[in-house]
C-alpha cells in the first residue's frame, strides 16, 4: 500500500513536560484511521504536527515519500492536506456560506463563475445547498461543521485531518457525516472520542496513552 503519510519516532514536549514520544505509524493511500485517547494526552497536538501547524521536538515525517524537516516544507502540500480544527468558531473567512466556500478558489485565481459553480456542487454533495446565502454565524454548530468541511473539500485535497468532527452534531448530523466521509475516497486521520462514530468509518484505530501511540 502506498503511504500518504509516514511518522517515525515523533516526540513532543511542552514546558519541559513530555506529551508523547516515539510515535510512529503509516497512513496508506485512501486509508481511514482514527486516534483516540483521554483528554489532554496530545491527540490534537499530534494532528497539528501532522498538519504542519506545530513542530515536533524529534522524529521524522514523510508526506508522499518526501521528508518534511520544518513547517516551511509543508508549503507545497498545503492544498493537498486539509485540516479541520476542533473549534471552528474562528475558521471562517467570509460572512455567508457561499462566499466562504468560494474564498479559497478565488484566492487561487479561479474565475468567479467557475468558483461559484464548484461551490454549489460541493454544497449540494453535502446536502447543505439550502444554506448557500445564510450568514455563517447564524447557523447551528452542526451546520457550521458541514460548511467548514465544504470549505476544505473545495480544493480537492488528498488527505483529510479531522479533529473531533462530530462536536456539536446531533445523532442525525453524526449519521449524515458518517455517510459523507464514507463516500469520500481520501486518506483520513480522525481524532475523536466518539467510538461508535469511528467504528463505523475507519479501518484502524490507534490509542494515544502512556505518552505513546498503540494499535487499539
Amino acid at each position: 500500500m502506498s503511504c500518504s503519510i509516514n511518522l517515525k519516532d515523533i516526540s513532543y514536549k511542552k514546558d519541559e513536560k513530555i506529551l508523547f514520544e516515539n510515535v510512529s505509524f503509516d497512513l496508506g493511500h485512501k486509508e481511514k484511521i482514527a486516534i483516540i485517547g483521554k483528554n489532554g494526552v496530545g491527540k490534537s497536538t499530534l494532528l497539528k504536527i501532522i498538519a504542519g501547524l506545530k513542530n515536533q521536538n524529534s522524529g521524522t515525517i514523510d508526506i508522499f515519500h518526501n521528508r518534511i524537516n520544518k513547517k516551511e516544507d509543508y508549503e507545497k502540500y498545503r492544498d493537498e492536506i486539509a485540516y479541520l480544527p476542533q473549534d471552528i468558531d474562528n475558521f471562517f473567512l467570509s460572512i455567508t456560506v457561499i462566499e466562504d466556500v468560494m474564498f479559497s478558489l478565488l484566492a487561487l485565481g479561479v474565475k468567479k463563475a467557475e468558483a461559484y459553480k464548484k461551490s454549489l456542487d460541493i454544497l449540494k454533495s453535502l446536502d447543505i445547498l439550502h444554506l448557500e446565502n445564510r450568514v455563517i454565524y447564524d447557523l447551528s454548530g452542526g451546520e457550521k461543521k458541514l460548511v467548514a468541511l465544504a470549505a476544505i473539500l473545495i480544493k480537492e485535497p488528498k488527505i483529510l485531518l479531522l479533529d473531533e468532527p462530530t462536536n456539536n452534531l446531533d445523532d442525525d448530523g453524526e449519521k449524515k457525516l458518517i455517510d459523507i466521509l464514507k463516500s469520500i475516497e481520501k486518506s483520513m486521520i480522525i481524532v475523536s472520542h466518539q467510538k461508535t462514530f469511528i467504528d463505523s468509518l475507519v479501518e484502524k484505530i490507534y490509542i494515544l496513552e502512556e505518552k505513546t501511540l498503540k494499535v487499539y
